[in-house]
């Protein structure tokens, strides 16, 4: 599905666009005028994290379910504990913020790398020999099933060189292999109350 036909939650209508009219998340950094989609900012993630602000409009997140848009690794580990009918939670940290439900669901269909498995990067990390980041190499396909997941809260940690988030109390799973699967789940979203993040 093209970008511009995926409804758009009003928050991230109000993001700076880059050439090809593709809303800036909250958390991207810019270089020589040009957003570096394949990047976090420290700043501009820790700032996120502290005001507790959606990693992909910037605006206020109230008290509750936050969410994020998971891999095929944690995809397949949320499916199995699931399926085994036990309590999922990763203690591992990711640099990648929670945002509000619509903006993730957005997200999860607009960017093409979230949207598609055999989509791939077209840009490299900073620090590829980061555990963290090591997914984020140039020519890399996300593969496998994605996901938009709810967590009942978050924590965070900010270091000098990042900003490091845990995900707790798992609360909602909608897997997809290709994330236009989400498209009536966006519309939903949009037409319920908080249209406006």
């Amino acid at each position: 599905m093209r970008f511009e036909l995926v409804p758009m939650p009003d928050g991230v209508g109000a993001r700076p666009r880059d050439g090809r009219g593709y809303p800036v998340p909250a958390i991207t950094p810019w270089h020589g005028g040009e957003p570096q989609f394949a990047l976090t900012d420290h700043g501009r993630s820790a700032d996120c994290a502290l005001e507790r602000r959606c990693s992909v409009c910037g605006g206020f997140m109230e008290r509750g379910p936050v969410w994020r848009v998971v891999g095929p690794a944690e995809s397949a580990a949320i499916a199995g504990a699931l399926a085994a009918g036990q309590p999922y939670r990763n203690l591992a940290p990711t640099m990648e913020g929670p945002g509000h439900r619509a903006c993730m669901l957005y997200a999860s269909m607009v960017c093409p790398y979230l949207a598609r498995p055999n989509a791939r990067r077209r840009a490299t990390a900073e620090d590829a020999a980061d555990v963290l980041t090591s997914a984020a190499v140039r020519g890399a396909a996300r593969g496998g099933l994605g996901a938009v997941v709810g967590f009942g809260d978050y924590e965070y940690a900010v270091t000098e060189s990042r900003v490091l988030f845990r995900f707790l109390d798992l609360v909602e799973f909608l897997p997809h292999e290709s994330a236009d699967e989400h498209l009536a789940e966006l519309r939903a979203e949009l037409a319920g109350p908080g249209r406006g993040r």
